[in-house]
């Protein structure tokens, strides 16, 4: 069983640098939050404040990719910095190409090809500074066909052989399809896929069961989205979702945030070795913090399951949302 990527004392919680390293991204209220300061050095120096914030809080993993702008450089910096160890993630697959523009028409470009797993690579090594512990295909879906690339497999089961850990994220309605096909890979006999990074919330959680069977077979698991961009945060309970009252009240009554609730019920999840923080702020990050801390009854789980979407719909209304 290879589950574990953290050390025994490390929280649960690991911090996504999504919308950290680029000054723009689509969850709500994201360009209030940088305020009008989103040149490179300013980014920097909130990224370093985040990571030195989660640090101090214990959390050790560390999510990045190559669309996400300077991401990967601001933590590899940091790392160096810092003389820090700690778990790295990345992905490769999409690559940035807004220019350090909010108002991009287009912010990063998808392409899975051997070519693009081939220059994408060393650019991560550069970037970090070091290798990844994690490497994963970058929001991988059926209709790619890069889980039928025995190329790119290939040069991802020679990665695992080196020791890093090689995977999927996942993403739109079909992610339990994705993620099975992707448990059913055999390269020269052996899978070399062992981690899977996929978006559960209380909005869209029908990847849950294979997630849970991909737990059981020893892959690791990472949520991401654990908020839904923000829409199951103080955010989305305000005119900018449609999040039934029933959060804001469990929060009430916990004395925590909607979001801390929300990262909670990821963290309840058996099978989930680790939920990221999209937080950009020190105060979204205590907020999510609080998560750690909250104990969810049966009761309250199956009173916030109630909020699933049907999937396709929650993906319909998720690529609506504007880059700010």
């Amino acid at each position: 069983m290879r589950n574990t990527l953290l050390p025994a004392d490390a929280p649960r919680l690991g911090l996504g640098l999504a919308a950290l390293g680029r000054p723009g991204y689509i969850n709500l209220g994201h360009g209030q939050d940088l305020g009008a300061a989103k040149d490179i050095e300013a980014m920097r120096q909130r990224t370093f404040c985040m990571l030195d914030a989660a640090w101090a809080a214990g959390m050790r993993y560390f999510d990045a990719a190559r669309s996400y702008g300077l991401a990967e450089a601001f933590l590899g910096e940091w790392l160096r910095d810092r003389e820090h160890s700690a778990v790295v993630g990345s992905k490769w697959g999409y690559t940035y190409v807004a220019g350090w523009r909010t108002d991009a028409d287009t912010h990063e470009v998808k392409d899975h090809s051997l070519n693009t797993l081939q220059r994408q690579w060393p650019e991560t090594l550069e970037a970090l500074g070091r290798r990844p512990e994690v490497y994963l295909i970058h929001s991988a879906t059926l209709d790619t066909g890069v889980l039928e690339d025995q190329a790119v497999l290939a040069r991802l089961a020679e990665l695992d052989a080196a020791g890093v850990r090689v995977g999927l994220s996942t993403s739109g309605p079909r992610q339990a399809d994705t993620l099975r096909r992707a448990m059913a890979l055999q390269v020269e006999g052996l899978n070399p896929l062992s981690v899977v990074q996929a978006t559960w919330n209380l909005l869209e959680p029908s990847a849950g069961p294979a997630l849970a069977e991909a737990h059981a077979a020893g892959w690791a698991v990472v949520i991401k989205e654990a908020v839904a961009n923000g829409r199951l945060t103080a955010r989305g309970l305000t005119g900018h979702g449609d999040v039934p009252p029933v959060l804001a009240e469990l929060a009430d009554k916990q004395n925590a945030t909607p979001d801390a609730v929300a990262l909670a019920a990821a963290l309840t999840q058996p099978w989930a070795d680790v939920v990221l923080s999209g937080a950009t702020t020190p105060e979204h990050l205590e907020n999510n913090l609080g998560a750690l801390h909250l104990s969810l009854t049966p009761v309250h789980q199956e009173q916030l399951m109630a909020l699933a979407y049907e999937p396709t719909a929650y993906w319909q209304a998720r690529s609506g949302l504007p880059w700010t």
